[in-house]
């Protein structure tokens, strides 16, 4: 006889795990592309993106 797999009801909340933080503007921010140079404004632009829900957002220094 085969192996017996408990299933279970998933949670409401698993699939939207870690997107209530995100929707209160608490981002988890990575840098994806660091030093990168804006030539119409002569500054350097670093571009970072958010790990849970995927938002960019770049930065000039």
């Amino acid at each position: 006889m085969g192996e017996v797999l408990p299933f279970r009801r998933p949670k409401v909340s698993e699939p939207f795990k870690g997107r209530a933080l995100c929707s209160a503007g608490f981002h988890k921010w990575v840098i994806v592309q660091d030093q990168h140079f804006d030539v119409k404004q002569g500054k350097l632009v670093t571009l970072s993106q958010c790990r849970r829900c995927g938002k960019t957002k770049t930065e000039l220094l």
